[in-house]
């Protein structure tokens, strides 16, 4: 079986389903402040099944509010418009690639991809990343895992033999099988759907322990994605937890109770979080 081109994978990236637009808006709009709260809701209500959701979600302790929210437009000017445009984003997304079949298996791939964007959530104040942002690029920053899986479902099923026969990462099971790894599928896809530039970078950069110097997101998913397989919060059995940049670990300079204490805190806010998404 002959590698795919970049250009073939660019191809395939450009036959995905459109995001809903209500999502590619938001996305777009991470880096503008001026977006008008009321037309966003108007949007959000017009699809039932986003809207019930993101109340749902809205409701739970992750956010922690003191009295119940009962519509969107109440949603948006309690929970602010960073806030809302998280919870809309990780909504749609996870509701937005059918399961194709070929032994993948798409329950534990959203598993850890909210577990990661949780992570990411605790983690971000510790390095002056704002939280909301780190949600969204922790639930996308394994996007590329899910092109692959979908659209070249033959070369994935040799991936996925390919790391169990080699007991290795997936990043290493992908670059022998087809010459590229999800994380540069991952962001060739982000630049696709527009997402911001930092996300893109997030997304390209989380396994790049080299590139991971200058802080910031990449190297909050980073953590955060190790965060989420160490606690074993997708599920599967041979997850393995992937190598940690120790400098990027050391630059949050907690002491082993706060590790710990956001360890616990990411596993609660998953369970809760995990019982409305993926339900």
């Amino acid at each position: 079986m002959s590698q795919p081109t970049f250009d073939q994978l660019l191809r395939q990236i450009q036959e995905l389903p459109a995001l809903p637009a209500v999502v590619l808006e938001l996305l777009s709009s991470i880096d503008q402040e001026d977006t008008d709260v009321h037309v966003l809701a108007q949007k959000i209500e017009l699809d039932q099944a986003l809207a019930a959701k993101t109340l749902r979600i809205a409701n739970s302790s992750f956010y922690g509010m003191q009295s119940k929210v009962t519509s969107i437009p109440q949603a948006v000017s309690v929970l602010g418009f960073h806030s809302i445009r998280t919870l809309v984003t990780a909504c749609a997304l996870t509701g937005s690639f059918a399961p194709a079949g070929g032994g993948f298996d798409f329950a534990a791939f959203w598993r850890h991809s909210l577990a990661t964007a949780v992570a990411a959530r605790m983690l971000a104040p510790h390095l002056q990343v704002n939280p909301e942002t780190a949600f969204t690029a922790g639930l996308l920053h394994d996007l590329g895992t899910l092109v692959l899986a979908t659209r070249f479902t033959a070369e994935h099923a040799l991936i996925r033999s390919y790391r169990q026969a080699h007991d290795c990462q997936m990043a290493e099971a992908e670059l022998a099988v087809m010459g590229i790894d999800h994380a540069q599928v991952g962001s060739a896809l982000a630049a696709y759907w527009k997402f911001p530039a930092a996300i893109q970078q997030a997304v390209a950069d989380h396994h790049a322990i080299e590139r991971l110097d200058g802080g910031g997101l990449p190297l909050v998913v980073h953590v955060a994605n190790a965060v989420a397989h160490a606690l074993d919060l997708s599920g599967q059995d041979d997850a393995l937890v992937p190598p940690l940049s120790p400098s990027g670990w050391a630059r949050f300079a907690l002491a082993d109770a706060a590790w710990f204490a956001l360890f616990r805190q990411t596993e609660r806010t998953f369970d809760e979080m995990s019982r409305i998404m993926l339900a």
